[in-house]
């Protein structure tokens, strides 16, 4: 499966549960975003503080990262080469292939 591929299918797999946790924790502190009374000035500054933060965390979960991964893996395969990786690969089916034999 190609790399693009692979991120995308990965962000896919978890956006549900990941989207899901992240709107019930937003949605619990909306209540501090919209304080009144008595102490609304402290519990508006720390409920926009965590509730914002939640926010760009959940971007940064989804999105952000399966991006970086595409570029720093393409970075890799730039600088050493595909056929290093390639390399690596068939080395480790071969030392996973190794393990099986019985030893005496």
């Amino acid at each position: 499966m190609p790399l693009g591929e692979a991120a995308t299918a990965g962000a896919r797999l978890r956006f549900r549960a990941v989207m899901m946790t992240s709107f019930a924790f937003i949605l619990g502190m909306v209540p501090l975003v919209i304080a009144e009374g008595a102490s609304k000035l402290s519990r508006r500054g720390v409920g926009t503080g965590v509730f914002a933060g939640m926010i760009a965390a959940s971007v940064v979960g989804i999105f952000l990262i399966p991006m970086l991964y595409v570029v720093f893996e393409w970075l890799r395969e730039r600088v050493h080469g595909r056929a290093a990786t390639q390399q690596a690969a068939q080395t480790g089916a071969a030392a996973r292939s190794g393990s099986a034999q019985t030893w005496r």
